[in-house]
């Protein structure tokens, strides 16, 4: 399924949600780091496990090239302010299954961004018959959690004392899927 960029409008923010291109992945890069300065919710503190604009070309070309996954950016004001990814796998034992992940800059938290990225997705997923779809959610991360059980999401493990926070202690990952037939 080719997914087609959708406009929305939201709280008096319009944005756009599209398919990535080569195009954005300075931009993706900066974003990134930038967002990852922002949120104790996703595994890396800023600059750690760092991907270039070069790094960046080159997953979106795999995302194009591959059925399986799907690279996602949001636009706001002329500017990627989030985007979210799936990578499937390339086994056949695995491959009706997708890992997804979601970024959005702070300054565009409440707009629906990230509930409108991961519906497109969700969207997409039905449309390839994608049978699960996992992801990984700090355990104090609540408005992420109800979002993703709003959509189907139930909570298959966790992940014990998975994650050292700045305030010197240790949180547990929560593991969720959505399965479909």
């Amino acid at each position: 399924m080719k997914v087609n960029a959708k406009k929305f409008c939201n709280k008096n923010l319009s944005f756009t949600i599209r398919l990535a291109v080569e195009n954005d992945a300075k931009d993706l890069s900066e974003i990134r780091l930038q967002i990852d300065g922002e949120t104790e919710n996703l595994d890396r503190e800023p600059g750690e496990s760092y991907i270039d604009e070069g790094g960046f070309k080159q997953l979106i070309f795999e995302d194009t090239e591959q059925d399986h996954n799907l690279f996602l950016i949001c636009e706001a004001n002329g500017k990627i302010v989030g985007f979210s990814r799936c990578e499937g796998n390339t086994l056949r034992r695995k491959s009706h299954i997708v890992e997804f992940g979601v970024c959005v800059l702070q300054k565009y938290w409440g707009y629906g961004i990230g509930t409108h990225l991961l519906i497109k997705t969700l969207e997409w997923a039905d449309s390839i018959d994608i049978k699960k779809i996992t992801l990984k959610v700090l355990e104090t991360n609540d408005h992420a959690i109800k979002l993703y059980e709003k959509y189907g999401f139930e909570q298959e493990g966790i992940l014990k004392k998975d994650k050292l926070l700045s305030d010197g202690n240790y949180y547990n990952t929560i593991l969720m899927a959505r399965f479909k037939g």
